[in-house]
């Protein structure tokens, strides 16, 4: 079986092309090798996450008279696909959120530390009223783990935040490695 794969602009889906000529593979198990593209995609084949925003082309391949079945071309289609992936070095997004903080202005060093050393971008502040301040920033989504504890710790209780969706953006290589390994750990463990 050979694939190949193509990125799509960002929100554009899949799209499963057939480009086999010559029969080299028969047109009623094509859908059976979509099926086996469509599990990897929905299973994650980078880190566990689904992959979005792909075009893969069948192009080749070869069947067999008597033993072709539908599972072994869902199987090849898997593994075809897991190959091509391999080899197209793709990349994991993480979503990015705005994030608001109401705080005493005293804190304020304190919270733009923590956003700062969460790989967050402060873009200002504001005076909400006297001695508080609304911080104003972009965080991965994901580094925002225990945020309220940590707020309340550092403000007494008196800070608060609000997040919205900003964008989705890479993750960093160091960090897309760990979560890739992490991943494959997880995915060994489960299979023994």
């Amino acid at each position: 079986m050979f694939l190949k794969v193509e990125p799509l602009k960002r929100g554009s889906g899949f799209d499963f092309v057939d480009h086999v000529k010559g029969g080299t593979i028969p047109t009623q198990f094509i859908p059976a090798v979509e099926k086996g593209v469509r599990q990897v995609l929905e299973a994650g084949p980078l880190g566990g996450f689904p992959l979005h925003d792909v075009r893969v082309i069948v192009y080749d391949g070869k069947h067999h008279d008597v033993d072709s079945k539908e599972v072994a071309f869902i199987a090849a289609g898997k593994r075809a696909f897991m190959d091509a992936i391999s080899k197209a070095r793709p990349i994991i997004l993480e979503p990015i959120v705005n994030i608001e903080i109401t705080a005493p202005e005293a804190n304020m060093g304190d919270i733009a530390g923590d956003i700062s050393s969460k790989r967050g971008q402060l873009s200002g502040t504001d005076a909400l009223a006297p001695g508080t301040l609304v911080i104003k920033g972009q965080v991965p989504l994901s580094e925002l783990n225990n945020f309220q504890a940590r707020l309340k710790s550092v403000t007494a209780g008196q800070g608060s935040y609000a997040i919205e969706f900003a964008r989705y953006d890479p993750v960093p290589p160091n960090i897309q490695k760990d979560l890739v390994a992490q991943h494959a750990k997880t995915a060994h463990a489960e299979e023994q």
